[in-house]
């Protein structure tokens, strides 16, 4: 029941791990699309032979084979970005819109599910009024996730070409990742490493399970005759019938759970259930594999054993690991080292050579960690064997010394959970949660949003929607800035405002005169040094054009929502309307919030993992020396002695590489991210981390105590008995 259990847990998560693997895979192709930018709305002429251009730069005209294209870059509500796309078409255009099947009108938009829920669920004027009028769902064809914010809306060619910000599309990308692409297939490579092998592990110490009892049997069958090569053949059928049956059992779990797995929700959405279906052929591979590999370690290990007609009755006696254990481990070290210096140093980047390097690295230091434990091992139980003090410590410490490969075992799996957490927590906490810009004079107020206004805007328009804007609630001020050109069109780095306006923008020590300038560089989130205004060379701004408006809100969520639906569809904006606090929701820190996601699962697996691991594998090492441990009863040894033996035997390899997977994990942390990109920088992990440490040493607890019933059952006097 035990082998069948764990093979059972085990295959399940295979399968839902695979799943999930597929499934993100699925949900970027379909959200593909949203990375296309098309090509330029203008014509450029062809310059004559032996001289530059002549005639001026013109529209592309759009034809029935493409579509003129706006990709918003920030349409924001609350904490959550909206992919928002504008479209305008031909009436005779071929080109096919993702998930629609007819493109929208001016005024018209289709939402996927999830939006229009939201849309539904809101005021109009903080956010329906942006789009126009629903006309239908976006297919989910189109769509990463059930909870995917998009939506696509119709405009016309005069509005989109205004906005200087189109392009001609004619089809739509199919690759998901872009330029990121390597470097997230990197980690995606190495969160699967890091999740699959302690499930991997899990298997091999559910299939020991029993291992004494069955040894047992086994020296009876070399007493009446049986060959090794019979007994090794029988205990290998007897491992591989329970495997089969739990790997059965685990396909049928993993069918079950999938519902619940899809709820999880990775970069803000979750998935559609089918996205985790894992085909057939899969699952049949993956029982063939476990199944295989089960029937071969116990015929393995039970021909290595060698157990004769008395076998059962010995202690088997390991051979002392020695220091080519570590060699593993430095090459994987030294791997991903190589990788940090060549993209530290090299002038151009090599994928083809750094994914194998830094997914190769990380997988030998994986299983370093497991080969290299027991040799630390050994040489804890030489130091705690010289200070021992007590029978229980000498007993544990003796054990340890004797078998440091078993024991060691019995903890690896916690060793490794332990390491994949530090790896996953070191990488994550790459993202900080900056805090909120504060309000300074002489920089654009966190509380203001601003927008740029499309050439060829009309001024009395223009003034028409700053009145609307101040008499919204919450907002108490709308301040048009003026340029010699549209923004659009290349205007100039300054900006012109009337006098008064200059407190609503946040500016103090204002100076005499009627119309002043500031810098462009005032709307830019990453300014850091305050502004000052200063007397502009023009008297009136009647010969300027509008080219930005900034509205002052009393920064609540409403009432910033409310000035971002006024500007977004007033149709006078060539850009949605954005503040200094959108900078954290922008795309390169939600690709590595998404893959914090992945990272916090993992810790959680791990952990699950190794705690059921390392339950297994206590209880596994109590029967493989019932009889020892019951000849220690049957002489008047408390069974508390036992215990006391038994967490000795847990504590000292796990306390002797605790530290050690912690400090790996976080140095392979570190090269990992500075090796997919130099700019990223570990620092002090989440409070997550620390209490996914404190989970792991109370699983360890728990996982203990468990065995304390197993201890005590199987060392009655009856399991000293000899035929």
């Amino acid at each position: 029941m035990g082998i069948m259990g764990g093979v059972a847990v085990g295959v399940c998560l295979l399968l839902l791990l695979w799943g999930g693997a597929n499934g993100l895979n699925h949900r970027d192709e379909r959200g593909a699309w949203l990375r296309e930018t098309g090509g330029s709305s203008m014509a450029t002429p062809v310059a004559a032979e032996g001289g530059g251009a002549t005639e001026p730069v013109t529209p592309a005209p759009l034809t029935s084979n493409t579509a003129l294209m706006r990709a918003n870059p920030v349409e924001v509500f609350r904490d959550q970005l909206i992919n928002r796309r504008d479209f305008a078409v031909s009436p005779t255009t071929t080109v096919k819109l993702p998930g629609v099947e007819h493109a929208p009108g001016p005024g018209e938009y289709y939402a996927s599910p999830a939006l229009q829920r939201l849309i539904e669920a809101t005021p109009r004027n903080q956010l329906g009024d942006r789009f126009g009028q629903f006309v239908g769902f976006i297919d989910d064809s189109a769509l990463p996730g059930p909870d995917s914010l998009i939506v696509i809306t119709g405009a016309t060619e005069t509005e989109l070409r205004q906005s200087g910000a189109a392009t001609l599309v004619s089809g739509f990308t199919s690759n998901p990742y872009g330029e990121n692409a390597s470097a997230y297939m990197t980690v995606l490579l190495i969160g699967a490493i890091a999740v699959f092998f302690p499930v991997l592990l899990l298997i091999r110490i559910a299939t020991a399970l029993g291992a004494a009892e069955r040894r047992e049997r086994f020296a009876t069958l070399r007493l009446i005759g049986a060959s090794p090569q019979v007994v090794s053949w029988i205990a290998a059928i007897e491992t591989a019938i329970p495997s089969l049956a739990g790997a059965m059992l685990g396909i049928v779990l993993a069918v079950f759970l999938t519902p619940a797995a899809a709820q999880v929700s990775v970069n803000g959405t979750r998935m559609f259930e089918g996205d985790l279906a894992t085909k057939d052929a899969m699952a049949a591979v993956v029982v063939i594999l476990v199944v295989v590999a089960a029937t071969l370690v116990a015929g393995y290990s039970t021909a290595r054993a060698g157990i004769g007609p008395l076998g059962a009755a010995r202690m088997v006696h390991e051979k002392a690991p020695g220091k080519r254990r570590l060699v593993p481990l430095l090459a994987g070290l030294l791997a991903m080292i190589m990788e940090v210096v060549i993209t530290r140093t090299g002038k151009i980047r090599t994928p083809w050579l750094e994914m194998p390097l830094l997914v190769g690295g990380f997988a030998l230091i994986l299983i370093g960690i497991v080969i290299v434990g027991p040799w630390l091992t050994l040489h804890a139980s030489r130091l705690g064997l010289h200070f021992a003090r007590s029978a229980s410590a000498v007993i544990a410490a003796s054990r340890i010394r004797g078998t440091p490969v078993a024991t060691f075992r019995s903890i690896a799996g916690l060793v490794v959970a332990v390491f994949v957490v530090s790896v996953f927590a070191g990488a994550s906490s790459i993202i900080h949660t900056e805090a909120g810009a504060a309000a300074r004079p002489g920089l654009i107020q966190p509380t203001s949003l601003h927008a740029t206004i499309g050439a060829g805007q009309a001024r009395a328009e223009v003034a028409q929607v700053a009145d609307r804007a101040k008499e919204l609630p919450g907002i108490h001020s709308a301040t048009v800035a003026y340029a010699h050109s549209a923004i659009a069109k290349g205007g100039g780095p300054d900006l012109y405002i009337q006098a008064g306006d200059a407190p609503a923008l946040g500016f103090e020590n204002i100076p005499q005169a009627d119309v002043l300038s500031l810098d462009l560089s005032f709307l830019y989130p990453w300014t850091a040094q305050p502004l000052t205004l200063t007397p502009a060379p023009v008297d009136r701004l009647s010969a300027l054009v509008p080219a930005v408006m900034v509205v002052g809100t009393d920064g609540t969520p409403e009432a910033m929502d409310r000035a971002r639906t006024l500007l977004n569809g007033s149709g006078i904006t060539a850009q949605p309307a954005s503040s200094v606090m959108d900078t954290q929701l922008q795309s390169h820190t939600r690709l590595i919030q998404g893959l914090a996601v992945l990272a916090y699962l993992g810790m959680f697996v791990a952990i699950a993992i190794a705690g059921m691991s390392l339950a297994v594998a206590t209880a596994s090492a109590v029967l493989d020396r019932k009889r020892v441990l019951g000849l220690m009863r049957l002489m008047g040894m408390p069974v508390s002695v036992l215990r006391r033996i038994i967490v000795r035997e847990a504590a000292v390899p796990l306390v002797t590489v605790l530290f050690l997977s912690i400090g790996l994990g976080f140095f392979v942390a570190w090269l990992m991210v500075t090796g997919i990109n130099d700019t990223y920088r570990v620092t002090w992990p989440a409070p997550d981390y620390f209490a996914a440490l404190g989970l792991s040493l109370l699983l360890a607890l728990v996982a203990v105590t468990a065995t304390f019933r197993v201890i005590r059952a199987h060392t009655a006097i009856t399991a000293t008995r000899f035929e």
